[in-house]
């Protein structure tokens, strides 16, 4: 680590719990980003901010006046660029030395694959179920932590799905793909502007602490936040020993 990086992140290393190594682990580290709107915004910003070595950021949507109010990696200079080079641009003014991959499209299953077997870690900010569901499945295979975050309306939700541990659920036990679930988009619905900084930024926490390897993750937990009367809660989660996917990979 050189001098300039003891000094950037002094205030990580000051942190017995990361120190010097933790953040040595966050340098050498790389994320997948999926998503680079409301949820992605935050947790982008701030896994650059922290040092995490190489950011890939996939979404291919340009960047729209509807996503200002809430999608902070953008600016009003944004309008019409595409949100991967529009966050590439902000990530590095935030910190030149991360490494930005753009990815500009929506990810099919081969490139989701390939690019979850080379991240460290994969941060779900997408807004719909399907993508949810390929993202996890693909984890699920590489046995790559996944930070999983939802928000809409005034209410929002984080889990930590870790494969490594063999008593984690994976998205699938929660929200089964066939379920009749009702898919409700913020393009619809609407979403409280901070509620989705407050979701990506819990999102950032839960992936620095598995990179680093410290404290305790939200792997069996759902984290849900009311910000109407900003409350939380948690439920536990438990593996689904019929889940259609991840009981059938062997522990």
């Amino acid at each position: 680590m050189t001098d300039e990086q003891l000094l950037r992140y002094s205030r990580h290393i000051l942190l017995p719990e990361i120190g010097v190594e933790g953040q040595q682990k966050l340098l050498s580290a790389s994320a997948l980003v999926i998503g680079a709107g409301g949820l992605g915004s935050p947790a982008a910003l701030y896994l650059a901010a922290a040092g995490v070595g190489t950011l890939t950021l996939a979404d291919g949507d340009t960047v729209e006046l509807t996503n200002l109010q809430r999608q902070i990696l953008h600016t009003t200079e944004s309008l019409g660029k595409s949100k991967v080079e529009s966050g590439r641009g902000a990530l590095a003014r935030i910190n030149p030395e991360v490494k930005i991959v753009p990815v500009q499209q929506r990810l099919g299953d081969v490139d989701l694959d390939r690019l979850v077997a080379a991240t460290s870690i994969v941060l779900d900010c997408s807004d719909n179920f399907a993508t949810r569901h390929s993202v996890n499945r693909a984890c699920v295979r590489h046995r790559k932590p996944l930070v999983s975050g939802a928000a809409v309306r005034f209410e929002g939700q984080v889990s930590v799905f870790d494969f490594r541990d063999e008593l984690s659920p994976c998205y699938h036990c929660l929200f089964p793909e066939e379920g009749e679930l009702e898919e409700t988009l913020c393009a619809v619905m609407g979403v409280f502007a901070p509620l989705t900084g407050i979701i990506g930024t819990v999102q950032a926490a839960e992936a620095l602490k598995l990179l680093a390897g410290i404290g305790e993750t939200l792997t069996g937990r759902l984290l849900i936040l009311d910000a109407l009367a900003m409350q939380w809660r948690t439920i536990k989660l438990a593996r689904d020993p019929d889940c259609a996917v991840c009981a059938r990979v062997p522990v």
